[in-house]
């Protein structure tokens, strides 16, 4: 599973952890009786490990699995598909992601870091402090190298942004293997779960329609979320969010096993300007 599904899952553990206290509740396939793991479930008092399962007492499923995720329409989506069908009545709910003590110091730290290197190059007091993460650690995936390209604002984009907001404000970057720092940011290579502790403490986040912009959901976190006309905002975004779309024909496309020129055309139409603005409403 992506983490973005795992955290969207916690939202429905607690339910029915609620409904059902006595019962061990898990995420997984009913059918299969497969049982997912998952560094977001890590603290979480409403769902149970599958390395803490007691067979012996009764255990609740959510049934969330790569071919029964509840945004996706799978009465006109085929399982060999060229694009994925969006379930409109769907809406998101904010999940749950449960830090642990050593997570909150670390990001703590990180902080302490950013802080430090902004002061080194600058005599005035930044605005707001802002993380962001321009790209997916999944952009090579073969199954999905396309899903992710086509979600993809790029790194020019990116970088004009960081230049244009770097002299007003702190940004800590994300980076990976896949990804270099941008200009004007403090960079860090960190965990998912480190990154996620590092947008509880700031007072933004700006990424692209996927895992952190649900773990900014569930910190509860003022956010920018990039996206394009890939999925609409309707289903997968939440109304604490400054959720930037372009909603032009074939908009939202779904488009999985191809590099997409719709998509590329959306993303085109999201210029600094906007995500300036979209900050201004937020801050």
């Amino acid at each position: 599973m992506g983490l973005g599904d795992d955290i969207m899952a916690t939202a429905y553990a607690k339910i029915e952890k609620e409904k059902f206290p006595d019962r061990q509740v898990v995420v997984g396939n009913f059918k299969k009786k497969i049982v997912f793991e998952s560094i977001i479930y890590n603290n979480n008092p409403y769902i149970t490990q599958r390395v803490d399962l007691d067979e012996s007492k009764p255990i609740h499923f959510i049934d969330n699995y790569p071919e029964n995720r509840p945004y996706i329409d799978w009465k006109k989506t085929p399982k060999i598909t060229a694009n994925y069908f969006w379930n409109l009545d769907y809406k998101v709910t904010p999940g749950q992601i449960f830090l642990s003590l050593n997570e909150k110091q670390e990001a703590n730290k990180i902080l302490d870091l950013a802080k430090n290197y902004w002061f080194k190059k600058n005599s005035k007091q930044y605005k707001k402090i802002i993380f962001i993460e321009p790209s997916s650690t999944k952009v090579n995936e073969n199954q999905f190298i396309y899903k992710h390209k086509n979600k993809d604002w790029g790194v020019n984009n990116w970088e004009k942004l960081s230049s244009f907001l770097g002299d007003e404000y702190l940004i800590i970057q994300s980076v990976h293997e896949l990804q270099e720092a941008l200009p004007n940011v403090f960079s860090c290579c960190v965990s998912f779960r480190i990154a996620c502790a590092l947008i509880n403490i700031v007072d933004l986040y700006i990424g692209p329609e996927g895992g952190l912009g649900h773990a900014a959901a569930a910190l509860s976190k003022p956010a920018i979320i990039i996206f394009g006309g890939w999925i609409h905002p309707s289903v997968t975004g939440y109304d604490i969010h400054e959720n930037i779309y372009v909603n032009i024909e074939h908009s939202p496309c779904g488009a999985l096993s191809f590099e997409c020129d719709h998509c590329k055309k959306c993303m085109k139409e999201i210029s600094i300007n906007l995500i300036a603005n979209s900050l201004k409403k937020l801050i």
